[in-house]
């Protein structure tokens, strides 16, 4: 027994190292750094039904104050959007770990799922507006929501800026941002989220026409663009080469050109995109037959798009260290390139029945590359006071070096290596033992359909992608 307990205690210690280090680093070469990533919150102000009357008459400044009247105290379940109480836990925990970072990440999602359907519902019984009046009521109770999240992240991040991407869910449909919502929340992304980060005029041009923007955060020698990669998925509501062709070409414009005033500049990028580019890994698993075999796949972005985004990239080899993405809620990537990775955080919402979790990473002051990170989580099962380590790559999986690099080389032992391979499963959904029941939003891993969630870590092409499931 006493030996076990030792065991325990060197464990912790060693999952615990990476946090113990936060704030504690200098800015001089070979230093390093740490900054917390945090994505797809999906808050839902009508988690309790009898609030919604005075949160509709009240300021956003004082729904903290009526969320805590309620008599659900208790964080979300599995299958559920992000509740009160469970964002009070998120944020308290970014706060204790956000140490000296020159930032904070939100890869986006503040809305719940459905939010302009489930005010309707609160109002008129229905999902549908009755009348413009309705419509325009949803609209000032989503700004209220969005401020309200926002004062509750600034409140945990203090002066830090929080450098950020769009969802899907960041609109007035609950199915992508348009122009109305960015030019009504733009100032409150500017004030409440960068706080000074980017030159007011630069960021409000951008912002207001494609929800995209960049950032040179001080103190850092580096570029932070936040794009609207909604507008490249083939799931936007709007979507059509004729509609959205416009948008997006004058979003690939501009961040060939931003891209090439940061390498003028002699700065290194950092991409920060809510859906990534590749295979929806979850939608195409579903349709697998008796053999493991697909014929087609769902894809994340409309390919011609991605190809152009791609042929940008190539134009600037090493200039962008670090691409963090969101949008599945799950703990994977996608290699993008052979010296660019897609990093994707897990969800704080339970909403896919994963657990809540979000991640520390660490980088090189000198290279401006990540190295590693810790991943956080909430156990839902035993719902402890806090969040908790959870786990941290490189003593995982036994992988040193650059994290873009030791992703690449774990790709082909997440293959070879079945050790390697349970630890990816299990990660990927924070943690969560599929044998307790969470309802119909749980769809586990199985063998059978594996080589779509593993060849969804290697291929963004869709051949690329179709022959490597099928080959496996």
């Amino acid at each position: 027994m006493k030996s076990k307990g030792v065991k325990n205690l060197v464990v912790m210690i060693l999952l615990l190292l990476p946090l113990m280090v936060v704030g504690c680093s200098g800015s001089g070469n070979g230093s390093t750094g740490t900054v917390i990533v945090f994505t797809d919150v999906h808050f839902n102000p009508f988690y309790d039904p009898t609030l919604f009357p005075a949160l509709n008459a009240a300021d956003a400044g004082q729904w903290a104050g009526i969320f805590r009247t309620s008599a659900i105290t208790a964080p979300s379940a599995w299958g559920a959007d992000t509740n009160y109480p469970l964002l009070a836990l998120a944020l308290s925990s970014i706060k204790q770990n956000r140490g000296g970072s020159p930032f904070i990440i939100f890869t986006g999602d503040i809305l719940g799922h459905y939010l302009p359907q489930q005010f309707y519902k609160q109002i008129n019984g229905t999902t549908s507006p009755r009348n413009d009046a309705d419509v325009a009521a949803m609209k000032a109770f989503t700004d209220k929501t969005m401020s309200f999240f926002m004062q509750q992240v600034r409140g945990a991040a203090g002066d830090t800026p929080v450098l950020f991407a769009l969802g899907n869910a960041d609109s007035y449909t609950g199915l992508g941002p348009d122009s109305s919502f960015l030019a009504a929340t733009a100032e409150l992304y500017y004030t409440q989220f960068v706080n000074g980060a980017v030159d007011h005029q630069a960021f409000t041009e951008s912002f207001t026409s494609g929800g995209y923007y960049a950032a040179e955060p001080k103190g850092t020698n580096l570029m932070v663009i936040g794009l609207n990669t909604f507008e490249f998925s083939p799931s936007n509501a709007y979507f059509t080469t004729a509609t959205t062709g416009p948008a997006v070409a004058a979003e690939l414009a501009w961040l060939d050109t931003t891209l090439a005033s940061a390498q003028a500049k002699g700065k290194k990028v950092w991409l920060l995109m809510h859906v990534p580019p590749g295979v929806d890994i979850y939608s195409t698993a579903r349709t697998v037959d008796v053999d493991g075999h697909i014929t087609s796949a769902v894809l994340m972005w409309d390919q011609g798009y991605q190809a152009t985004f791609l042929q940008i990239l190539a134009k600037y080899p090493g200039l962008v260290t670090q691409t963090f993405a969101a949008h599945t809620h799950m703990d994977e990537y996608r290699i993008i390139s052979s010296d660019n990775v897609a990093v994707t955080t897990p969800s704080i919402a339970p909403y896919f029945g994963d657990n809540p979790a979000y991640r520390i990473f660490t980088f090189s002051h000198e290279t401006l590359k990540a190295s590693d990170y810790t991943s956080l989580n909430y156990d839902l099962a035993t719902m402890p006071g806090q969040f908790g380590s959870y786990y941290t790559f490189s003593m995982a999986y036994l992988m040193q070096g650059g994290l873009n690099d030791s992703l690449s080389k774990l790709y082909p032992l997440l293959h070879s290596d079945s050790s390697k391979q349970q630890l990816y499963r299990g990660y990927y959904f924070s943690g969560h033992d599929y044998t307790v029941p969470s309802g119909a939003m749980s769809y586990p891993i199985t063998d059978k359909t594996w080589p779509v969630y593993w060849c969804g870590a290697g291929h963004v092409d869709e051949q690329g992608f179709i022959g490597c499931v099928n080959s496996y």
